[in-house]
């Protein structure tokens, strides 16, 4: 697959363009509703789909459905993400409308991050071919532990994250508006807000470990896939609105994921020297497997309405009073800019004319 340097400059160029229009929608910090989560959802569904018709069309249908194959496995596995960024909230009892700023700032450190990801693995295939059997191997061993602790989920009282920021950075209890850092009687300190966004880039960067080596288990193209690893997490902060209140319902779909992993993890092991499964048959048992975990979950809790996780008994930040926001200093300290020689010396002579004029003995 022969992909020209303008096909790469056109994709990153509308995925910036697609961040600049989202953050200019969303510049204004207000809750958003699932009328306006499901409507975004949409949008971003549509392009992923629309580019994937475009890989068919120019470079042909067997990449087409590589594609395809790597945005669903994507797509899927990034639902994880929406479970524990709905923990992370509700344990740091952050207000709804700040949440949109934190998973903008999250996505695209997510997209930073995966693309040193996937260049990196693409080298590591390149050069080192036997790094596919750790790969699957990889792969089958985290789908049988999900399956293990499905039940089990992010303490964020407990995470080693949590506990080094608060160690090294100082941090307010309470939240100011969007802000990250604020500055308090001279001294530079991140809000709650800061310690949410690492706590979320980090555990992206755990998943990423994950579904980075399940797509190239799909595919080995690099150009597909970062574009399916991109227009998946791209539409990532639409789905956790549309979704945040309803993961109780979803009881079967963290077996639904680990069965993609390990599938992919033996379709890996089985291309590597044995069979190559045809592209279609794996976008096919990943879609069956994904479709029926999905639709056992919402029957097994037919009749469950949205319902928002629970958080501590005592939340541990708060958002800032009138009082507490007064005083705050401005977070940049200006510095007065320093004079050139010659101002100076002028400015010497001048104050030494003045002293004399008032008296001064200088």
């Amino acid at each position: 697959m022969e992909v020209p340097f303008w096909a790469w400059a056109a994709v990153l160029g509308f995925i910036v363009v697609m961040l600049a229009v989202d953050l200019f929608a969303h510049r204004r910090a207000h809750v958003i509703g699932v009328r306006e989560a499901a409507a975004w959802s949409g949008v971003w569904v549509a392009f992923g789909v629309a580019f994937g018709v475009i890989v068919w069309q120019v470079w042909g249908a067997e990449f087409g459905q590589q594609y395809f194959a790597g945005y669903l496995i994507e797509k899927s596995l990034a639902v994880d993400n929406v479970f524990v960024w709905a923990i992370v909230f509700s344990y740091f009892a952050v207000p709804r409308e700040f949440q949109h700023r934190v998973l903008f700032l999250g996505v695209l450190g997510a997209l930073v991050f995966r693309g040193i990801f996937i260049a990196a693995g693409a080298v590591l295939i390149q050069h080192f071919s036997w790094v596919l059997y750790v790969f699957a191997a990889f792969l089958l061993y985290t789908g049988w532990k999900m399956i293990r602790r499905r039940d089990e989920h992010l303490d964020p009282e407990q995470s080693m994250v949590l506990r080094a920021f608060r160690r090294f950075a100082p941090m307010t209890d309470a939240y100011h508006d969007q802000k990250l850092l604020v500055r308090k009687e001279g001294v530079l300190l991140a809000t709650p807000l800061l310690a949410v966004l690492v706590l979320i880039e980090v555990t992206d960067i755990v998943f990423a470990v994950d579904s980075i080596p399940a797509i190239f288990a799909v595919t080995d193209e690099v150009f597909l896939v970062f574009t399916a690893n991109a227009f998946a997490i791209l539409g990532l902060r639409a789905m956790y609105f549309l979704l945040a209140d309803l993961i109780h319902r979803f009881v079967y779909l963290k077996i639904g994921l680990a069965l993609v992993l390990i599938w992919v993890g033996i379709k890996m092991l089985l291309k590597i020297d044995l069979f190559y499964i045809p592209t279609p048959v794996s976008l096919a048992v990943v879609a069956t497997i994904i479709t029926v975990s999905v639709l056992a979950s919402l029957r097994a809790t037919h009749g469950q309405g949205r319902q928002a996780l629970p958080g501590p008994a005592n939340p541990p930040f708060h958002v800032a009073t009138e009082a507490e926001t007064a005083a705050l200093e401005p977070a940049r300290v200006r510095r007065r800019p320093s004079r050139p020689p010659e101002d100076r010396a002028h400015g010497s002579l001048r104050d030494t004319e003045h002293a004399h004029h008032e008296g001064d003995p200088r």
